[in-house]
């Protein structure tokens, strides 16, 4: 086989892992729908097949784990008594997160009080009152400890890492996916180079 024809099968093969070209239309906006909706940017951005997959399996981890502490994983709270951090990876979620912000702020009005679903104060934040004098001590969050068990901190896990997943998905959307050579087309790429560099101490280290 000529040196033209090896040439030519590695610049093959260098086509075949070249990048496809992806059009992202505004990537602002894909990732402001991508971080609403997963999967939303890249079905605005045509990309159909992508946009559907994460919203199925990122939605799906996300409401699995909220059933799992019976809607209560997923709340907003940030004073002296406790700083929710895991919401900071839940709220990546988007929309289907965003319900809790809302709680909260009924929460702390003085004539309004966070919404019911068919009794259940789905991602309120937790309320705690103690107070010995009179001897109240209502504490929610030990409650739904006590109640889901282990299932409380699965479920939390759970919404967590949608959020997490979520964020690939956002860059994804904005700059587009990542294209990595094979080291072993690298090689071959590199080959090349040094033959169309130098023809005449290729063919002589051959003939040698």
């Amino acid at each position: 086989m000529s040196t033209d024809e090896n040439l030519e099968n590695e610049r093959t093969a260098e086509e075949i892992f070249a990048p496809v070209p992806v059009d992202l239309k505004v990537p602002e906006m894909a990732l402001l729908l991508a971080w609403l909706i997963p999967g939303a940017g890249h079905l605005y951005q045509g990309r159909t097949g992508k946009g559907l997959l994460f919203m199925i399996c990122i939605l799906s981890i996300y409401f699995w784990g909220l059933s799992m502490g019976g809607g209560h994983v997923v709340y907003a709270q940030w004073n002296s008594t406790e700083k929710r951090l895991p919401y900071i990876c839940q709220v990546a979620v988007g929309v289907p997160a965003l319900p809790a912000i809302v709680q909260s702020m009924r929460s702390k009005g003085k004539d309004s009080e966070p919404f019911k679903i068919f009794g259940n104060k789905i991602m309120a934040p937790p309320l705690k009152i103690d107070d010995p004098a009179r001897g109240i001590d209502i504490d929610e969050l030990r409650d739904w400890h006590n109640e889901y068990g282990y299932l409380f901190d699965m479920g939390t896990l759970y919404t967590m890492i949608a959020g997490l997943l979520n964020v690939l998905v956002m860059f994804d959307a904005f700059a587009g996916p990542v294209f990595i050579l094979p080291e072993k087309e690298k090689k071959k790429a590199a080959k090349a180079a040094a033959q169309e560099a130098d023809p005449e101490k290729t063919s002589s280290k051959k003939e040698t």
